[in-house]
């Protein structure tokens, strides 16, 4: 029985979950033979403030400018 957890920044809406949890299961059974019926997804929100990247807050790197190259 698979269990995944998955770790994301808040913002996606019920129906990018939806079809998350439908591309993983999916993956699992063809890579991995997981039964599509005992396999779990965990969806665990996280607020951009409680993200690091990079050495900053998501919530920072949202409102700063894109960079130039």
């Amino acid at each position: 029985m698979p269990i995944v957890n998955l770790h994301i920044v808040r913002g996606l809406s019920v129906e990018q979950k939806r079809t998350l949890v439908a591309e993983i299961t999916q993956t699992l059974a063809r890579v991995a033979g997981a039964k599509p019926a005992r396999t779990h997804i965990v969806i665990q929100e996280v607020a951009d403030e409680d993200w690091g990247l990079e050495g900053q807050l998501v919530l920072d790197r949202r409102a700063a400018p894109p960079a130039t190259a």
